[in-house]
């Protein structure tokens, strides 16, 4: 048997993706195999494969995947061969047919979760709950401005937010988004280069503006989430879309309010086995609950992972993207 996976030899485009056939390897002691049944798809990807987020090279390519437990290094004790797992990092290499892991990497997947949704939900999930819980602290009653609320993360976002009592703006590009951010809960929608967003969020809010931001953009939406934010509020930047936010002058923060900036890392809130547990036992308490709930909105095969790159940096996602083995 042999295990198909994907490698990048350089940074560029989705063409630079290759595919790599390898004699199955077996895992060493504290390791598992895991055949995939199911990939989940990030912008982050994009960011690996273009050099944005640098990493040693030749590399793989995806953080998360779902699937099943196929051979046992030893001292491995808390899985049996057959057991169901996801998982989201470390390292990359999601973008295989097999995949050999850490065990204290993996998390167990409940029978009420299925492969499709751990793999398009395990590291977006996470984000959220990570960004909105322990990040921004979101309370019940704030009113809070999502950006790319139809995407991946953004659905998810919206919907978290509204099960916990916030009031939620979203900007999206297109009306066909803008339908899909309203059912996710969306209370105010706003379209993105055809709306000041700023001034739209000043109106909505009575001229208050919002006590966080929560932003996956990036570059392009900076400005506009500072000026939607009231005095000491949050912006919370977590992705770059749109390319990294550069050259910033702290002065600004100080003109517009005593304003606070935080660039954070999931993995900083997924650091301890307590940590880790604790926050994907709530994720999977909101989906199991039905407030959240996953949108997959396109499954590619996976050798056909290089136009899910394209597709997601044309704009033409909505929701989780799954690659299937």
């Amino acid at each position: 048997m042999t295990v198909t996976r994907a490698q990048i030899t350089e940074h560029g485009g989705p063409e630079i993706i290759q595919w790599v056939e390898d004699d199955i390897p077996s895992p060493s002691a504290g390791e598992v195999l895991i055949r995939h049944t199911a990939i989940g798809f990030n912008f982050i990807d994009t960011y690996h494969r273009t050099g944005l987020y640098p990493i040693d090279l030749p590399s793989g390519l995806g953080l998360e995947a779902a699937g099943e437990i196929a051979a046992i290094g030893d001292g491995v004790t808390q899985y049996a061969i057959g057991d169901r797992v996801a998982y989201m990092g470390p390292g990359l290499g999601a973008y295989a047919t097999h995949r050999i892991m850490p065990a204290a990497a993996l998390f167990a997947l409940p029978d009420s979760i299925s492969d499709e949704t751990a793999a398009a939900a395990i590291l977006k999930a996470a984000t959220v709950e990570g960004l909105v819980e322990r990040c921004a602290k979101v309370q019940a009653g704030d009113t809070v401005l999502v950006h790319a609320a139809a995407g991946g993360v953004g659905l998810i976002m919206v919907q978290w937010l509204k099960a916990i009592g916030a009031t939620v703006i979203g900007t999206v590009s297109t009306q066909e988004k803008a339908g899909l951010a309203r059912k996710a809960g969306c209370d105010h929608v706003i379209l993105d280069g055809e709306e000041d967003i700023a001034a739209k969020v000043r109106e909505i809010t009575g001229g208050a503006g919002v006590p966080c931001v929560l932003d996956g953009v990036g570059k392009d939406t900076f400005h506009a989430s500072l000026d939607s934010l009231s005095p000491l509020g949050l912006l919370v930047s977590f992705g770059n879309a749109s390319g990294p936010v550069d050259g910033v002058n702290l002065g600004i923060l100080a003109q517009k309010g005593s304003l606070f900036v935080t660039r954070p890392t999931l993995f900083h809130y997924y650091t301890t086995p307590e940590e880790r547990a604790a926050g994907i036992a709530r994720v999977w308490d909101m989906i199991n609950s039905g407030a959240v709930s996953i949108q997959i909105g396109q499954t590619y095969p996976l050798d056909q992972a290089a136009q899910a790159h394209r597709d997601i940096e044309a704009r033409r996602t909505t929701g989780s993207t799954v690659l299937v083995p």
